[in-house]
């Protein structure tokens, strides 16, 4: 079983008809889903994000990281 889970809800998630903790029987069809999800979520939402696909064991993690990642010096203050 294979699961798409969307860590970052934003209002424009919440707002949407997407869905999150989709399951699927094969990989290939999670992924699709997945990438397809990552891809209208960047061309329609509001752009105050980019969101990106990451693989965590059976999941396919639709996220995205705050400006505070961007701007981090790496000492775990940002965190």
């Amino acid at each position: 079983m294979y699961k798409i889970v969307v860590a970052n809800q934003c209002a424009c998630f919440k707002k949407s008809s997407l869905e999150s903790n989709i399951k699927f029987q094969s990989k290939d069809d999670a992924l699709m889903k997945a990438l397809e999800m990552k891809s209208t979520m960047n061309k329609d939402f509001c752009k105050k994000h980019e969101f990106e696909v990451e693989e965590m064991y059976n999941n396919f993690v639709i996220k995205f990281y705050s400006d505070a990642r961007d701007n981090c010096c790496g000492n775990g203050c940002c965190s």
